[in-house]
């Protein structure tokens, strides 16, 4: 394996979304092509909101996009097991380390402890947002005195530990796809690494967990830029080596507005119950913020493990495009082998009722070609197990046209007396009926598919009549005359 690790560090207060599995997707790209190290790390410092069950869903959801890890988590009977000599990979369970850094800069003088209250700190936001200020800490507690921290203390004030920031100057953060971004020192704030609780930031324990696991690689979305220049003069306190950095794009939804809930499903695991696969799920993700030269669309997952790299990462927003999405996974769908697709469906098809057998999956297999979701698959079968429902715009549109009725009534005879009730043979007795009749196909084939059917589309229509069996087809035929009467 190469030196190169990355990690993806979700926080475990709800679902994996959208924008948090394509960032996990990227990096563990980014790790499989170069054979490096990709690391799941849980940054459950959020104590009121992070669970357990958000991380089981979490790791549920990389498990079903195929998105393995080489270090983290493992989920085992009882407990939470862990592979990797990085670890612990919960941050809750690192907290020593965390203090130590902290005492360490208070040492150094590269931090101080705060004890404005939270009352101080609004006043303060208030009146910089009167004056139109920018809104950052004033600073009052960077210069106390021993006797004056002792004086705070005695009334009973909690400190929180904030990181001296230079206060002029440029801070400037080299990515690589977006190259350098500049930040004006004078508008970052001395930020808070330790709160009064005792528990570290986002900013600190990301720094440090990102230095004790040897993270070379730091993958993420843009809405941590503005946090990059914060850790960037963490390195430079705590004497580090900063990893790169590259921050892919925002992800918009189709009416521009940013990828949010309105726009649909935003739960990885919400795709999985629409009926799309995982498959499906890497491929377009990998291309919200990422493109070939030659705008390949389509990719084996072995393609895109070899294709993937940071130079083909845009810093322009990427479209959430549901149709795409739909498009390609009807590919997807098309190219699984029978077995694949039946295992993927039945899921869905016993939600419906269907159970497994040797006829369900010769209809499944009948409809590969027509489904875009999983999801349909249910629908399109359902009228060969249960009674049919007939469409009132395709018994208008077609069994009501003048003739069909005595085509029906014929083809009840002729296949009530038809000895090979099989897919070719069917076709042949069906298409000699047509030439006798002086009919063209279409004002046969047309009325018969809704009567047996009870709709415009399908399954090809002579297995389908072979599947459906000599008995249900003739009661479906006088059901469907007897709709007409």
């Amino acid at each position: 394996m190469s030196d190169i690790r990355v990690r993806f560090a979700p926080s475990p207060t709800g679902y994996l979304h959208i924008g948090g599995a394509r960032t996990a997707l990227f990096n563990w790209l980014f790790a499989r092509k170069h054979k490096g190290t990709f690391i799941l790390r849980i940054e459950d410092t959020d104590e009121v909101r992070s669970t357990r069950e958000s991380v089981a869903a979490i790791i549920d959801s990389m498990r079903w996009l195929g998105l393995d890890w080489d270090e983290g988590p493992m989920e085992a009977s009882e407990g939470w097991g862990a592979r990797g000599s990085y670890g612990p990979y919960f941050q809750m369970e690192r907290l020593e380390l965390y203090q130590r850094e902290t005492q360490r800069l208070l040492a150094d003088g590269k931090a101080y402890r705060c004890y404005c209250t939270k009352e101080e700190l609004e006043a303060g936001r208030q009146k910089a947002q009167a004056e139109k200020r920018p809104i950052r800490y004033d600073g009052r507690c960077r210069h106390l005195t021993p006797a004056q921290e002792k004086e705070l203390q005695a009334q009973g004030r909690k400190a929180s530990v904030r990181l001296r920031m230079p206060q002029d100057g440029q801070t400037v953060v080299p990515d690589s796809i977006r190259g350098d971004v500049s930040f004006e020192n004078s508008l970052l704030q001395d930020f808070v690494i330790q709160k009064n609780t005792g528990g570290p930031t986002y900013n600190f324990a990301c720094v440090i967990d990102d230095h004790t696991m040897a993270v070379t690689h730091v993958v993420r979305g843009d809405e941590h830029l503005s946090n990059t220049p914060l850790q960037l003069r963490l390195y430079e306190a705590l004497g580090w080596k900063p990893p790169v950095f590259a921050h892919l794009s925002m992800i918009l939804g189709p009416d521009g507005a940013k990828l949010s809930k309105r726009h649909g499903a935003t739960s990885v695991l919400e795709y999985k119950a629409q009926g799309y696969l995982p498959e499906t799920m890497r491929n377009y993700l990998a291309l919200l913020g990422w493109s070939t030269r030659d705008s390949q669309q389509l990719f084996s997952p072995e393609d895109l493990v070899s294709k993937f790299d940071l130079e083909g990462c845009q810093k322009n927003p990427a479209t959430f495009d549901p149709v795409k999405l739909d498009w390609m996974n009807g590919e997807n769908i098309r190219h699984l082998s029978k077995e694949r697709l039946f295992e993927e469906t039945l899921p869905f098809l016993r939600e419906s009722g269907l159970e497994d057998g040797e006829r369900l999956r010769a209809v499944v297999a009948m409809e590969q070609e027509k489904v875009k979701r999983l999801t349909e698959m249910a629908g399109r079968v359902d009228f060969f197990f249960k009674d049919v429902v007939y469409d009132p715009k395709a018994v208008d549109k077609v069994l009501r046209k003048d003739g069909a009725a005595a085509v029906l009534e014929g083809l009840g005879t002729l296949l009530k007396e038809e000895s090979d009730f099989t897919e070719k043979a069917l076709e042949n007795a069906i298409r000699r009926f047509c030439e006798s009749r002086g009919l063209k196909t279409s004002a046969v084939f047309h009325p018969l598919r809704v009567a047996v059917s009870g709709r415009t589309d399908g399954p090809t229509l002579f297995l389908m009549l072979e599947l459906l069996g000599r008995e249900k087809v003739l009661s479906r035929l006088a059901q469907a005359q007897g709709s007409l009467s």
